[in-house]
C-alpha cells in the first residue's frame, strides 16, 4: 500500500472548504490527474453519493468508482475502486481564525498482480501529492 499525507492552509473557512471537496467532481479543477469526475446518483451531496472518476496516470487512462464514505463537518472519506485498485482520499479539517487547517491524505492498495508495482510507483504518487498541495490551495481561495 502507498499512502501519502500533505497538510496546507486554505484561507477559506471551513465550512465553505467542506462544501466543495463533499462534492468529489470538483476534483477536476484540483487534482492535476483527473481528467473527468461524473456524479452516477443525484440529490444532495450526502454519505453514499457516488462518482465515476476518470484519471491519467503515467500515460494510461483509468477509472475508479468512487463513493463518498464519512460526511462529518472536519472530515470527508471516499473511497474508489476498480479491478486493479482501492483508492482512499482522507481529508480533515480544523478551523482558525477564518482559515482552515487541511490535511490530505491518499492511500492506494493494490490489487492482484498489481501489488508487485507498488514500491517502483511511489515516488510517482509523492510527485502527484506535491502537485495537489500546490493547487488545491489556489483554486480554493480562489472560489
Amino acid at each position: 500500500m502507498i499512502t501519502v499525507e500533505r497538510a496546507m492552509v486554505v484561507d477559506r473557512p471551513a465550512g465553505e472548504v467542506l462544501r466543495y471537496l463533499a462534492d468529489f467532481g470538483n476534483t477536476t479543477e484540483w487534482d492535476p490527474g483527473t481528467e473527468s469526475c461524473v456524479r452516477l446518483d443525484s440529490g444532495p451531496v450526502v454519505a453514499g453519493a457516488r462518482w465515476r472518476n476518470t484519471s491519467r496516470f503515467r500515460g494510461r487512462r483509468t477509472e475508479l468508482d468512487y463513493r463518498l464514505e464519512e460526511y462529518r463537518p472536519d472530515r470527508l472519506l471516499f473511497v474508489g475502486r476498480n479491478r486493479t485498485v482501492t483508492a482512499t482520499d482522507d481529508l480533515t479539517l480544523r478551523a482558525s481564525e477564518g482559515r482552515t487547517l487541511l490535511v490530505y491524505r491518499a492511500s492506494l492498495r493494490f490489487n492482484g498482480p498489481a501489488r508487485l508495482a507498488a514500491p517502483f510507483l511511489r515516488a510517482e504518487f509523492e510527485r502527484l501529492a506535491d502537485a495537489v498541495a500546490g493547487r488545491l490551495p489556489l483554486v480554493l481561495a480562489s472560489r
